[in-house]
């Protein structure tokens, strides 16, 4: 049975590996690594294989679980900064990128989460509009409506934030 579940997995991972990668890419920052975190999403999902219902929702069982990971180690984070009282080193860009990336992600996180998804699927991991509706069951056109929304949403975040800096 083991060697069976193990070929099923691997016959519905391995083509979609790549978009799976870009996926991961997308999503990590504030130093976490995105092979660890495609490691422990796989390593989940293997083990609650048995809860998938239907082979087409794999993409979407799998981000799913990304999902999860990454706000247990987003919530990991926020404990560990309050218990040291001082943020980590996140990566090896300059200063000023690193400001950038922060603001972003922090701007990012403001949105709705099929927002935010929509638009890392989209403007980062390079999905279509058609797979992005599949990954979120849902229409094209709400997935344009997504968009839309998000990018709005983040370019007034951006703005207000900047101009509260000036202050």
């Amino acid at each position: 049975m083991s060697k069976e579940k193990q070929d099923r997995f691997l016959q519905l991972y391995e083509p979609l590996h790549e978009r799976f990668t870009r996926f991961c890419q997308s999503r990590v920052y504030d130093g976490m690594d995105y092979k660890d975190l495609i490691n422990d999403v796989l390593l989940i999902a293997y083990e609650k294989f048995a809860e998938l219902r239907d082979d087409k929702a794999f993409l979407g069982f799998l981000f799913g679980i990304t999902r999860g990971v990454l706000s247990n180690f987003k919530q990991k984070k926020k404990t560990e900064r309050f218990q040291e009282g001082g943020a980590h080193p996140r990566s090896h860009h300059d200063p000023q990128t690193q400001t950038d990336l922060n603001f972003l992600y922090h701007c990012l996180d403001q949105l709705p989460e099929s927002q935010k998804d929509c638009i890392l699927l989209f403007e980062l991991s390079g999905f279509s509009i058609k797979e992005i509706a599949e990954i979120q069951d849902c229409s094209e056109s709400a997935v344009k409506q997504r968009l839309k929304r998000g990018r709005e949403a983040l370019t007034a975040q951006m703005n207000y934030e900047s101009q509260l800096k000036t202050l």
